[in-house]
């Protein structure tokens, strides 16, 4: 369509989406939160995509910017909101994956950590990102980022949200 924007920013948007809402969802524990999120972060990726040549990739400028945009977005009360289970639909009584429960176990546990510590683990077992990549992402020392993750995996097994993970991957 002419005149709605720089090229290919809807062709990046559209294939980028999807990645940024799971990551939007993982930080808010909302989807609803979570769209609004993304479609916050798009339009500030679109006001700046005339520079999008600079940048090393644009997924991973996006990315940034959604995780900021939560870091610092105090319009939504994203940090007293609380996943509630069976909020959007009905319960799957036909776990043909056999592990649902373990992961809606897993993320209302992550919903219930401090923003902070939620954002690191996202970024660092969810993104898959290096501690220093994750430091960068959240403006802060590599040192922050190992003790806020310290902080979460602490919580999330005294919560009991990672039994069922003790010895995977050993």
């Amino acid at each position: 369509m002419e005149g709605t924007g720089p090229p290919d920013f809807a062709e990046f948007a559209e294939s980028a989406y999807a990645s940024l809402l799971r990551t939007a969802r993982l930080l808010t524990g909302d989807p609803h939160a979570a769209e609004d999120l993304v479609q916050a972060a798009l339009v500030r990726v679109y006001l700046r995509w005339g520079g999008s040549a600079r940048w090393d990739s644009p997924q991973a400028y996006a990315r940034k910017v959604v995780v900021n945009l939560y870091a610092t977005w105090r319009r939504r009360r994203w940090h007293t909101e609380v996943v509630r289970p069976g909020g959007d639909s009905a319960p799957d009584t036909h776990d043909m994956a056999g592990g649902a429960d373990a992961r809606l176990e897993l993320a209302r546990a992550l919903a219930a950590l401090p923003r902070a510590q939620r954002a690191v683990v996202v970024l660092r077992f969810y993104e898959d990102l290096s501690v220093e990549q994750t430091a960068e992402l959240l403006g802060c020392s590599p040192g922050t980022v190992k003790s806020r993750t310290n902080r979460a995996l602490e919580r999330l097994r005294a919560g009991g949200a990672l039994a069922g993970y003790a010895g995977r991957g050993a």
